[in-house]
């Protein structure tokens, strides 16, 4: 494997834990909102990743690439939070508001563990960086 496919696969892994950064503020941003039923209720969201190694597995591992894909958004199927409050605005007929399914300190481990692999991401890009001036400047003093 080349020294440009690792830059490559760093950066689909920076793209994809960025997609997780946004998210995730997404749910925080939400997590303290109202509404007046169930359905309307903002759901938390999570991407899903996966990896594909194309030729990687046939043989060809020094033509073949890596990479990381997000291949869909998912909102959260548990339910969201029911609050009696019945001098609420929005409270519904029985006098219930919806609260989002948010847990923000789930939230903010998640934002910590995002961040690290995107740093972790920057760092192996600027060594494969690194590696290939190195190799030019072995060519260029021979």
């Amino acid at each position: 494997m080349s020294l440009f496919n690792v830059i490559d696969i760093a950066g689909s892994s920076m793209s994809a834990q960025s997609l997780r950064l946004n998210t995730t503020a997404s749910n925080l941003a939400n997590a303290d909102s109202v509404s007046s039923s169930a359905n309307e209720t903002y759901k938390a969201r999570r991407p899903v990743f996966s990896t594909v190694y194309a030729d990687a597995l046939n043989g060809a591992n020094d033509k073949g690439s890596a990479k990381v894909e997000v291949l869909d958004v998912i909102e959260s199927t548990l339910d969201p939070i029911r609050e009696y409050m019945p001098n609420h605005p929005l409270a519904d007929s029985d006098g219930f508001i919806y609260k989002p399914n948010v847990n923000p300190v789930e939230e903010m481990a998640d934002m910590i563990s995002a961040s690290r692999s995107y740093q972790t991401s920057v760092q192996i890009a600027d060594s494969a960086k690194q590696m290939l001036l190195q190799t030019l400047r072995l060519g260029k003093s021979s």
